[in-house]
């Protein structure tokens, strides 16, 4: 019995984990450890957008980098003053290290002046990318 009862809680806490990594997972959020950050050319190696720059951190063997390149890429070609930037995480360790990039992909929005306004670890909606773009180009 006590067995059954043991097998039935970690169940439950396992459930209730994989429904709070599935929520987060994707969602663009703000974190306060990006407050004040600022990313330009030394580090990205590509101009800033006019409006605003998505920077999306990959990895060689991440498929969910290949949908979340496409995502990005398709908003860039849809927005006026907004660019698409890849970074290879392992190429870039400094970088990643700097910015406390955990996983790819990882997306940064930054305004024009290339500050990090939000942030999404895993491969994020259209709507939420779009949604954080108005807020880094003072949409009203």
């Amino acid at each position: 019995m006590t067995g059954l009862v043991v097998c039935v809680a970690v169940l439950a806490v396992a459930s209730v984990f994989g429904v709070l990594h599935r929520r987060r997972n994707g969602r663009v959020v703000v974190r306060g450890r990006d407050d004040g950050k600022r990313l330009g050319v030394a580090e990205l190696g590509e101009d800033l957008g006019e409006r605003a720059t998505l920077v999306q951190f990959s990895s060689a063997f991440c498929a969910p980098c290949r949908a979340t390149r496409r995502v990005l890429g398709e908003i860039a070609g849809m927005v006026p003053g907004v660019t698409h930037v890849e970074i290879d995480a392992e190429d870039h360790l400094d970088l990643v290290r700097e910015l406390d990039i955990l996983k790819t992909p990882t997306v940064l929005v930054l305004d024009a002046d290339g500050r990090v306004v939000r942030r999404a670890t895993g491969q994020p909606r259209k709507a939420d990318v779009i949604a954080a773009l108005g807020e880094a180009v003072g949409a009203p």
